[in-house]
């Protein structure tokens, strides 16, 4: 069977040329004899790749030596914990922007481990906007602010950040490495790995020095931040297959250009998308304009009966995982790094045929 135009918003579609690198290396990497998979964590052939990758994402993302870089167990989902046990130092106090169902998740468990004050939401139109940053009161008797740079399942992003003086925490899982960004001006932000970084299994945590050795005593020693830098990552057997991979792709994304490049790529891919949207008659968007996400891309038809059959003959046609996400319905599609150009437009053309056959 031929590859497909992987549209699901992860785990994602990974680039060809990696696959077929780890491919070529799944039984003798690097002359060792043994699968990458067999290899100690503690090999200096290993610690060559773990220490690879992270100095190429350090050069990805232009991260200063005042941040450690950690690749940590659990998804982005275990950083809903971590965050407040790691962070709520002073105040006890975590201030948080409800933009979807992933800051929902990240509030209610914040709320485990100390008080949780939800500054500004988006929920009374269904999570289809980002709130206005410009004029929102932060209060400062609290310890970090917490947000989501990029919903995934409602297909928002957030384009500028609060007024602040309080450290900034942003889940970037479906954000990460597909545009620019200034990393000195949040204080720690991370992200699972099985949408623009890798394959699932590991969870990529970027946060400055200065915050590290404040956790409350009950953090789980797995959980510790600064246990995990001391240990370079290495406190215990880390994802090793994954950040293997995660490192694959950051040097494919070096070869591409870095960033910048993505960046540039990502904003033609959602525009095709999007333009199409924007005069079709059958499909529609229901994100705000400003706010639209280049990653994760919301469309419905006029009926769920429609929706049915536009998902169905879609895979059919190769163009898979279009489903929506069970809470919002309709149809998603992720365009990560890893999609290319043209099956953007083979979605895009396959909607149009769709549309004439059907509407």
């Amino acid at each position: 069977m031929e590859r497909v135009y992987n549209f699901s918003a992860g785990p994602a579609a990974l680039p060809l040329e990696v696959l077929k690198i780890a491919q070529a290396e799944m039984l003798n990497f690097n002359h060792s004899g043994m699968s990458i998979m067999e290899l100690s964590h503690r090999s200096s052939t290993y610690m060559a790749v773990i220490e690879g990758a992270e100095a190429d994402l350090r050069k990805l993302m232009n991260i200063p030596d005042t941040y450690a870089v950690l690749f940590m167990q659990g998804g982005a989902s275990a950083q809903f914990s971590m965050v407040p046990l790691n962070l709520m130092s002073q105040y006890k106090k975590g201030l948080y922007i409800n933009t979807g169902v992933w800051s929902q998740k990240a509030i209610k468990e914040a709320k485990r481990y100390g008080e949780v004050a939800v500054i500004a939401s988006s929920e009374d139109k269904n999570f289809s906007y980002i709130p206005d940053m410009k004029d929102l009161n932060v209060p400062k008797d609290a310890d970090y602010l917490h947000i989501t740079s990029n919903n995934t399942i409602e297909g928002t992003r957030f384009t500028s950040l609060p007024k602040t003086s309080l450290p900034i925490i942003s889940d970037m899982s479906s954000f990460i490495l597909s545009e620019e960004m200034n990393i000195e001006d949040y204080a720690c932000i991370y992200a699972g790995a099985q949408k623009n970084i890798g394959p699932a299994g590991v969870a990529i945590v970027i946060i400055r020095k200065d915050l590290l050795g404040k956790e409350m005593p009950i953090t789980p020693v797995l959980y510790n931040y600064k246990v995990t830098m001391d240990e370079g990552s290495m406190y215990n057997t880390p994802p090793t297959y994954s950040i293997y991979m995660a490192g694959l792709v950051f040097k494919w994304l070096l070869q591409k250009g870095g960033v910048s490049a993505m960046q540039k790529i990502n904003e033609a891919k959602a525009a095709i998308l999007y333009d199409f949207l924007e005069s079709s008659a059958m499909f529609s968007c229901p994100v705000v304009k400003a706010d639209r996400s280049l990653m994760n891309v919301p469309f419905a038809s006029p009926t769920e009966e429609i929706d049915a059959k536009f998902i169905k003959q879609a895979t059919a046609k190769g163009l898979t995982n279009l489903k929506g996400h069970r809470l919002v319905g309709g149809m998603r599609a992720s365009i990560y790094n890893a999609m290319p150009t043209e099956g953007v437009q083979a979605l895009v053309d396959f909607m149009s045929a769709f549309e004439k056959e059907n509407g």
